[in-house]
């Protein structure tokens, strides 16, 4: 682009472009992602029982999770318990082949438990393990 100056001389424009509000912009935005990203990864809060036998888990599996409240997710999904099998139907193919994970809140009755555990035996699904936590032995020697 070319203008005229005062004393009638054509001068054309320096066309710089100022990055500062986009370097603001983007400092702004990972500040907002640093911010959200352990919020989305938080989870459902469940005290699983401590037991001294802990098979350290190596493959992405199904988890069926029981809060405190009794209340059922099948991954982070909340569900009723009478739709389990339908569920594990819809995202299970091999019920046989395929294991599953069960994770409870360590003050949950044992009627609870069982009741999800029947629902998923009637899924067809026979290799069910249960989530525990280590005891840690050097705590109780302090």
């Amino acid at each position: 682009m070319a203008f005229t100056n005062n004393q009638g001389r054509t001068q054309s424009s320096l066309a710089d472009i100022n990055i500062t509000p986009l370097v603001d912009v983007v400092l702004v935005l990972l500040i907002i992602f640093m911010v959200t990203a352990p919020i989305l990864q938080s989870g459902i809060e469940v005290q699983v029982p401590k037991t001294k036998t802990v098979k350290q888990i190596t493959q992405e599996r199904l988890v069926i999770t029981i809060d405190k409240q009794q209340r059922v997710y099948l991954g982070n999904d909340p569900i009723n318990i009478n739709e389990i099998a339908t569920k594990l139907h819809e995202k299970i193919r091999d019920p046989q082949g395929q294991s599953i994970f069960i994770r409870s809140d360590e003050n949950v009755p044992f009627g609870a438990f069982a009741t999800v555990m029947d629902a998923v035996k009637q899924a067809g699904i026979t290799n069910v393990s249960i989530v525990t936590q280590p005891i840690n032995e050097n705590a109780g020697q302090r």
